[in-house]
């Protein structure tokens, strides 16, 4: 059986004639930059998040890079955030002017580790970015009370949390900002590029509309230096429909991480995810961890099994930042998830029976010397 990391089609199949009509609707009144579907959207994902604002954008880079714009944050200042994420977190941190700060993360949540946050605050900081890493919010109590204490902003990059919670409130609604992505493959993905920033500020909501549309307040009247990071008429129809599945989704994938917890629950090689206490983790990424990852998934892929990595390289011994020292700095936690852990298909379309046969294999792995094997 060929099993997929991901497979997009199925869910573009499970909704064909709703996506269609939604694309139909947008193509009919030619509201193809902004307009009534981006702004119903909005209206939508704000409400889902529970929050009273939400502004589309271009993409989940957008959505972090003006959230810090709009807070002030530029050249001088420092942002703390972890290494072990995609690089555009420390990306649009860079393109504000200011330096990211790295922190390592919990070695059982892989999420920033609260406890080693004010060693790392300076008279530079200026905010902090916890990163929802897999489909699981960070603590945000810790984090809040700590920002709260320093005077420092909180942008939840949330890119790959749509729909967890924390004690009860979702993704984005507990920081000033709440980034996301609609990356096609995230849990509410777009046929494209798309992003989204919620928050509960309505004059900080003023200040992202304005800079997310070349900073004009109203057209050709430009109050400050934006930029065009609009979302497009055709993402906000499809994520519209989307929106109203991803609950169903969510389920879906969390039923399918307790198969695999249940399945795997007895093999000392790997070690699974933790749904950490007053949680709800959505599994954007069901990551296992072992010693032996290439082998695993060198085994795994000649049994017509994808697997991914998530992120083999932190941001810190990246070509990129190589600049001001950061390879020569040590985050234990996050250097050693990123050499162990693997991705295993996760979406909402997978059977029964292909978690069943990725679990085989994995145990057929463990149990046939291949970890021997290979280390001869």
């Amino acid at each position: 059986m060929e099993i997929p990391f991901l497979d997009l089609n199925a869910q573009y199949v499970s909704i064909k004639n709703d996506i269609h009509k939604a694309i139909d609707d947008v193509l009919n009144s030619c509201a193809f930059a902004g307009g009534p579907f981006v702004e119903s959207f909005e209206t939508e994902f704000a409400s889902f998040c529970g929050c009273s604002e939400a502004i589309g954008v271009g993409n989940g880079t957008d959505a972090l890079w003006l959230s810090l714009l709009a807070l002030g944050v530029g050249p001088g200042h420092e942002v703390i955030t972890v290494p072990n994420t995609f690089i555009a977190t420390a990306e649009a941190i860079s393109f504000c002017g200011a330096t990211p700060v790295f922190v390592d993360v919990e070695a059982s949540t892989y999420t920033i580790n609260p406890e080693l946050l004010e060693n790392a605050i300076t008279s530079k900081t200026r905010a902090i970015i916890p990163v929802h890493l897999n489909g699981q919010m960070a603590d945000m109590d810790p984090i809040m009370e700590i920002a709260h204490k320093h005077g420092l902003f909180v942008v939840e990059d949330a890119c790959q949390a749509h729909g967890a919670e924390y004690k009860g409130k979702r993704a984005g609604a507990i920081g000033n900002t709440g980034c996301f992505s609609f990356y096609p493959g995230k849990n509410l993905g777009a046929y494209g590029e798309a992003g989204a920033i919620v928050t509960n500020d309505a004059d900080l909501a003023k200040k992202i509309r304005v800079l997310r549309d070349h900073g004009q307040e109203k057209k050709y009247h430009h109050s400050v230096i934006g930029w065009n990071a609009r979302m497009d008429g055709l993402q906000g129809a499809i994520l519209s429909v989307k929106l109203k599945h991803l609950p169903k989704w969510n389920t879906l994938r969390r039923q399918h991480a307790r198969t695999y917890s249940e399945r795997l629950g007895d093999i000392d090689q790997v070690i699974l995810p933790l749904e950490a206490e007053n949680r709800k983790h959505v599994f954007h990424i069901y990551a296992i961890r072992t010693k032996h990852r290439d082998t695993l998934m060198e085994y795994l892929k000649i049994n017509g099994i994808q697997c991914g990595v998530h992120y083999p390289v932190p941001i810190h011994k990246q070509e990129a930042y190589s600049f001001n020292g950061y390879q020569n700095k040590q985050y234990p936690v996050a250097e050693t998830v990123a050499s162990e852990l693997v991705s295993l298909p996760m979406y909402p379309e997978l059977t029964g029976s292909m978690i069943e046969t990725v679990c085989a294999e994995i145990k057929s792995w463990c149990n046939c010397g291949k970890i021997k094997n290979h280390e001869k």
